[in-house]
């Protein structure tokens, strides 16, 4: 967390509000947020670019410059991006890691309560190096249930873990793991070899459609994920099973079960109608 539509999100407001900009300074507080880049080398490497656009990777955000270079970060758990134009309240910037100023008076910030999170600067090639590694994008015309079915028939790992994968799959987490399964009527637990091309083809349909419905909703806001602006996403009012053990499957009634011995991660599934 966060995951695709929330990353989304913030990439989607970063380019709307930001893209044109010029940095005219940084600042960096914490260093150990940093990856590939020094704190000495980071401002000078900025200093005097403009802001190309913003857009998502995966579970990244990257902002371009006109440079070449491009900010790359993973927020993790308690990372957020967020654009401080005097309005923002004091204890959304409490835990700012580090500061880009814009010509314009504005400033971007990262912030991470507990410094999980990651800000790499990356030239073109390392980022296409690094980009590499990761999967095909669910949101992507590319990614065809028939694309799907050919990831899962790859490996043997249990359903949930692969797509979870970034490497075969980027950008889907937990949440969206758990809710895409629900909704295709899939056991998280099944070898995923062992699904069958109409059943990839719901699976498909699922993870797109749920993806889609999130970013409509701005994302999933639990304790810690805020988008651009510091507000919440409310897509946690449409979830059937992630957070939901205990409570009624909403399709069959059933009693929700929780168990964390797929993958370590908490999978709430429904043992009733999902085989």
């Amino acid at each position: 967390m966060p995951e695709l539509p929330e990353t989304e999100t913030i990439a989607r407001d970063l380019d709307s509000a930001i893209t044109g900009a010029t940095i005219i300074g940084a600042k960096v507080k914490k260093p150990d947020v940093l990856r590939e880049v020094s704190a000495r080398s980071l401002p000078r490497r900025v200093l005097g670019t403009t802001i190309l656009r913003s857009w998502r990777r995966a579970k990244l955000i990257v902002v371009d410059l006109d440079s070449g270079d491009r900010i790359v970060v993973q927020p993790r758990f308690t990372g957020a991006l967020l654009v401080d134009d005097g309005h923002l309240p004091k204890d959304a910037l409490a835990y700012s890691t580090m500061r880009f100023d814009l010509e314009d008076g504005r400033a971007l910030h990262y912030a991470d309560v507990r410094r999980l999170g990651t800000v790499a600067l990356m030239d073109p090639a390392r980022f296409t190096e690094y980009s590499s590694r990761l999967g095909a994008e669910p949101l992507d015309r590319s990614f065809t249930h028939q694309h799907l079915s050919r990831v899962l028939t790859s490996t043997a790992q249990p359903l949930k873990k692969a797509l979870m994968d970034q490497q075969k799959i980027a950008g889907i987490g937990n949440i969206y793991a758990n809710e895409a399964l629900w909704k295709a009527k899939l056991d998280p637990s099944r070898s995923a070899n062992s699904v069958t091309s109409v059943e990839a083809k719901a699976l498909h349909k699922a993870i797109v459609g749920i993806l889609e419905k999130s970013i409509l909703a701005r994302g999933t806001s639990f304790r810690d994920y805020r988008d651009a602006k510091g507000e919440r996403g409310s897509f946690a009012n449409q979830l059937a099973a992630y957070g939901r053990a205990g409570q009624p499957c909403k399709r069959c009634g059933a009693l929700l079960i929780l168990t964390r011995e797929i993958d370590g991660r908490a999978t709430t599934f429904c043992a009733k109608c999902q085989t």
